[in-house]
This record gives C-alpha cells, structure tokens and sequence, in this order.
C-alpha cells in the first residue's frame, strides 16, 4: 500500500487521537509560557547573581584589552568565534548581577612575576566596560549596591580575582586590590601556590601554609570573599576550620556526581551549613556530565599514548587524535544534569547553601539548554517542573549571595574594630626559604 504523504499523516488519525495530542501540545505550551512568566516575576525581585564570567579575559586573549575591537553592544554570537555574552543575552538571561572574573594565567608552582600588574589591567577592562555601557551596568561594592543597581534596571558589576597568584604573595597587595573593588578571591588557580594547595596539582603543603590561613583572616577583616572553586579539599577543609564569615565556591559542582577535582566533595558540603556559605553550581561540561569527564579522561590518555609514539612527529600524532575522536565522539551535557548537581546540593543540606557560577566565557560552549548566558531562565524553569517553590528559585538565583555578602560585610564590620591590618610577610610566617624560590 502507498504510505501517506508525510504532510497529510494527520488526516489518517482517528479524529479523537488528532484532539488529545493538539491538546497536549497546547497544555505543555502553556505551562511553559505559566513557568516562564513566574521566573520573570522572581527575577524582577530577587537579582539573578552569576558567580563567575570570563568575559574580561575574552578582551585579553583576542584583543589585548582593547575594547574597541568588540563591542558587546553588537550580536556577537555572530563572530567567527562567538563569545557566550553580549548585553542583548544578558537581558535575556535575565542577569541581574554579575561577578566578572579578573583571571590571569598562572603558568607554573608559586605562579609568576608581574602578576599584579596584568590583574589591575584586568579590573581596568571591568571598570571601562561599565563607563562603556553605562545604561546596563553599574559597579556594586556592596549587597546593598546590588540591591539597588538591580531595582534601577541595570545589571550589578563585581569583581572576583582568580587565583591567589595575582596577590604575590603580599597582604598589602591583597588590601589594594579590595580597595579597587576586588570582592572574592579564589585562593588558588590550576597549580599550587607557596601558601596553597590547588585540586589541579600535585599537593605541596597539604592545604594552608600558615601564611595561606594568614590570607584567610585577612580577606575576613576586609571583607572579601574566600572562595574554595579549585582547591584542594585538604585548603576547603583548613579555610572552613578558621573563616569567620561564610565562603562560597564561586563555579564548582559535586563530586559525588561527577568525580572531577574541581568539584566539591561531600564532607566538605557537610560542613557549609556551619560555615552559612554558599555552593555556586557550575555549568562547566566536564565538571557536570560525568561521561564527558570520562571521555576527556580517556582522550588525554590517548593523546599521551600517540606522544610517545610519535615523539618526533606532533603531526601524525595530532590526525591519529582526531582520528580517534572521529571514533569517539564525546558526550553531551544537559541543563538536567545541572539541575541534578542543584537538587543533590538541596537534598543533602538545603536550598540555602545553592547559587550559580556558570563559567561562561571561561569554558566550551555550555551544556545543552545553558549554551550561554541566554540559558538561565531555561534551569529555573526546570527547577519549577521538579518542584522548586518560588522562593527556592529566588534563594538559588540570588538571595543566598546576598546573604553571605551581607554576613561578610558585618564580619568586616566587627573585625576592623578587634584587629589592625594585618603586617605579616610570608617570610615570617612560612620561613626564609621561600624567598629563595625561583624567579622570586
């Protein structure tokens, strides 16, 4: 028999079935545009607040910082590289306060010299693009300045340094850079430092030296945030043993889903409700798909393996790769598997201790429904589908930030009162001898 013409099949359905599936179609319709207009109405009260966006080093690594040279104005999804922000999808991501990352590379053991230097250059890429585009975004010090920036229509800009490195090891430094409107810092980046232990290094020191837990009490007294996103467990465990105000992990997931190092292991989860600090779930693929963790894995032993079969002919290494990528192709992530990170965090300690950090800018294109700061409206909708209430939503999106913020501010408040700024050297603390480190 002559199989129906694809675009007639409907006719050929019994009439009752054409019903119950157009109508299913409108029901799922309309419970998506009811989902939609409840996170606009949350959102239009409580900042959405993003932990971490690369978008500065974006400036830097294409354009050395000149601005000129892409204007976030413009629909850049439309560059031979797309970026994963512009102003228009930061609208419809429904932003409402951004910290943007003032991140510089760290290269090797104790980072390098000259740090200082690219960081200020880096929170001058920030400070311009808000007299940029004064219309969208204003700089926020405090959670009260989010408040307020948010409710005039703008999205609230802060900073959060990258990687202790940039501070060369100096306390002085580390006060300036608050002064100049640094509002957390991640103790380490991808290697150790002098004082430090990083989740992506060999362990030095087995956490704090006692200078790192000297850079703990002071960013305490100053105000600024300690954040745990790529240490050590063994640093999480010894920062949480002395902050005296809450910390966050400003784009980290769980590891018990995905077992990467970034991610946060469960003992240390335990102690944040102690602590009243905050989690802020990454959208980083590998760090959320524990397939894709696995791929990677898997790629990078090969990659190894073709390297030392080909010691002397990077080429034929480099097509064998892809080669055997072509073979195996890697997995996806899902926007559901980021809302299984959010619901394991709530089951195991509670909606408090839940933000976001999604990375963009800093990592590949995000996983399937989050591609890029459009895609923040598409997880609070699926939240809602799993039960989310609505000031669960306005708790994950913001309020707990706000919370740590304003305890960290009180905490400032009441240190500054005790002690005096604090005139350790690492040198007195650690010993002599990392003075005569290499390049130092």
């Amino acid at each position: 028999m002559h199989e129906p013409h694809r675009r007639t099949a409907f006719k050929y359905l019994p009439f009752a079935i054409l019903v119950t599936l157009l109508l299913c179609c409108a029901g799922a319709k309309a419970e998506q545009d009811d989902a939609f207009a409840r996170v606009q109405k949350i959102l239009a009260r409580t900042p959405l607040i993003d932990g971490h966006n690369d978008l500065p080093w974006q400036y830097r690594a294409r354009y050395g910082n000149r601005l000129s040279r892409m204007d976030i104005a413009d629909d850049l999804t439309q560059l031979e590289r797309p970026t994963h922000t512009d102003l228009a999808r930061l609208r419809q991501g429904m932003l409402g306060g951004q910290f943007w990352s003032v991140y510089i590379p760290i290269d090797t053991y104790g980072g390098i010299p000259g740090d200082t230097a690219s960081v200020l250059k880096q929170i001058d890429v920030v400070y311009r693009l808000v007299e940029r585009y004064p219309d969208d975004l204003e700089i926020a010090l405090t959670a009260a300045d989010v408040r307020r920036v948010h409710a005039s229509g703008k999205i609230a800009s802060m900073m959060g340094i990258e990687g202790g490195h940039a501070i060369e090891d100096s306390l002085a430094v580390l006060r300036m850079l608050y002064q100049l409107g640094a509002r957390y810092m991640t103790l380490t980046h991808s290697d150790a430092l002098r004082w430090a232990d990083s989740a992506t290094d060999e362990p030095r020191h087995g956490g704090l030296t006692p200078f790192g837990k000297e850079v703990v009490r002071e960013m305490n007294r100053l105000g600024m945030l300690v954040d745990l996103s790529h240490v050590s467990a063994e640093v999480m465990h010894d920062a949480l043993n002395i902050a005296e105000a809450p910390v966050i992990f400003s784009h980290s997931s769980v590891r018990t889903l995905v077992a990467h190092p970034r991610n946060v292991p469960d003992d240390v989860l335990d102690r944040l409700p102690e602590n009243d600090g905050v989690v802020m779930v990454t959208f980083f693929p590998s760090y959320v798909s524990e397939e894709l963790r696995q791929f990677w894995l898997a790629r990078n032993i090969e990659r190894a393996r073709l390297n030392t079969l080909y010691p002397y002919d990077p080429t034929k290494a480099a097509e064998l790769l892809r080669d055997w990528q072509d073979a195996n192709p890697p997995p996806n992530s899902t926007l559901i598997q980021v809302a299984n990170h959010i619901d394991y965090i709530k089951d195991r300690i509670g909606v408090e201790y839940i933000g976001l950090g999604g990375d963009y800018d800093g990592m590949p294109p995000g996983p399937r429904g989050l591609e890029d700061v459009r895609g923040y409206p598409n997880l609070f909708i699926e939240l809602l589908k799993r039960g989310y209430s609505d000031e669960d939503i306005a708790a994950i999106a913001g309020e707990n930030v706000l919370r740590v913020m304003e305890k960290a501010e009180a905490t400032a408040k009441r240190l500054q009162q005790e002690r005096p700024p604090s005139d350790f050297l690492i040198e007195d603390l650690d010993g002599e001898e990392v003075s005569m480190v290499e390049g130092h």
